[in-house]
This record gives C-alpha cells, sequence and structure tokens, in this order.
C-alpha cells in the first residue's frame, strides 16, 4: 500500500511538473510579447514595393528562378512593402520552440533541442517572430546556419528568395501560384477540396490579384 502511495505520490508531482512547465511557456510567451517588436518603414503600397525591393526582386528572381512578380505581390500581402519591413511575433510558435527547448517536445519542424541549448528568452522570441519582406520567421535561420540578424537586415531578401526556392519552388515552376501563396502562409498546398487554410481565407485570391497587377512593372 505504502509503495502504491508513493507510485501515485510521483505520478502526481510528474504530472503537476509539466502543468507548470506549459504554464511557464504560456505566461512567458505573453509576459515578453512586446521585446521583439520592431517599427516598420512609413512608405507602404505597390510603389513601396517596388521602390523599395523592385531591384532585389529581379536579381534574386533570376538567381533563384522565382518570378519577381510573385515576389512583389507576396511582399504586398506580407508587409506592404514597408522597408524595414517590422515584425511580427508568435506566441504559439514561442510557446512550442519553449517546449522542444525543455525537452517537452521532440521538435518543431526542423529544429531540435540542441538547436536552442543556448537560447535565452528573447532569443526564443526572435526565433518566434517573423522577419523581412516576405515575414520569413526567425527560426528558419536554423537551416542555413545563420542568425536571426542575417534574414532581418540588409540580406533579408536574398535569404527569404532562397528559402522560397527550396520551400516550394517546385510548384512556382509549374505555375501553381494558388499552391504557392498557400504554402507560404499555411505551410501546406492549395487543398484540392473545401477552403483554404490561410488567416485570412482572401489571401490566396489577394496574391495573384497583385501579381497581375506587378508583372508589367517588371517587363
Amino acid at each position: 500500500m505504502a509503495k502504491r502511495n508513493k507510485t501515485i505520490l510521483a505520478w502526481l508531482f510528474t504530472l503537476a511538473f509539466v502543468l507548470f512547465c506549459c504554464g511557464l511557456v504560456l505566461f512567458r510567451g505573453y509576459w515578453w510579447h512586446g521585446l521583439t517588436q520592431g517599427s516598420a518603414g512609413e512608405a507602404s503600397g505597390p510603389e513601396a514595393v517596388i521602390d523599395n525591393y523592385g531591384r532585389d526582386f529581379v536579381k534574386y528572381g533570376k538567381e533563384f528562378n522565382v518570378p519577381p512578380e510573385y515576389l512583389a505581390a507576396l511582399c504586398m500581402l506580407e508587409c506592404s512593402g514597408r522597408k524595414p519591413a517590422g515584425v511580427r511575433y508568435e506566441k504559439v510558435v514561442y510557446s512550442r520552440l519553449k517546449m522542444v527547448k525543455l525537452r517537452l517536445r521532440k521538435n518543431y519542424e526542423h529544429v531540435k533541442p540542441a538547436d536552442l541549448n543556448d537560447a535565452e528568452d528573447e532569443a526564443l522570441q526572435n526565433l518566434a517572430s517573423s522577419w523581412g519582406p516576405f515575414q520569413l520567421m526567425g527560426y528558419k535561420c536554423l537551416l542555413y546556419n545563420i542568425k536571426v540578424s542575417d534574414i532581418r537586415g540588409k540580406d533579408a531578401t536574398y535569404w527569404g528568395v532562397k528559402w522560397i526556392s527550396e520551400a516550394y519552388g517546385k510548384y512556382l515552376l509549374k505555375k501553381d501560384f494558388k499552391s504557392a501563396f498557400h504554402i507560404h502562409n499555411a505551410g501546406m498546398p492549395y487543398p484540392a477540396s473545401g477552403k483554404p487554410k490561410t488567416y485570412d481565407p482572401d489571401y490566396v485570391n489577394e496574391g495573384l490579384r497583385w501579381m497581375k497587377y506587378f508583372k508589367p512593372k517588371f517587363q
């Protein structure tokens, strides 16, 4: 009987610890919300897209075989052409990364506990934020062994186009732009049936409309 009670107590202690860690993750995610919020440039709109990023879209679009009008449309959707583009912090992503760091989760996409050994809370916040003209998530920098500062600084467009090419370039080559926009926002191709999974249900249609607008600008 005493042995059984000890087992129950041990189980309850473990459960309480896990719940405490989960609560701490959520609390820190909300508490540190304001630390990584960056100021975006004032100028916005289609003209700002061309003025701020047009040359880079042509240059890197050619290098990675990505249509510049797609990049311009995506930039319009993600940051309205602002430079600097500003930053969006994702509480849910922070919580998942924190779980990985605490080894309460095996991985989050390609991120494993070993990748976060030295990551303090501010670093996790940056990894859980999106940056640059395409609002690339900070943790994507781990794919290329670079720092978050690389995907939010002067080389943000280069790393963004490189990631787009590698992540879903095959859809762009097939001119399946519906799936390309959908993957960028929702992480999966456009569904064969049912509603889109994007945060804004009109995200893909808006992207296609902006592609038509920008295409003549690059001819």
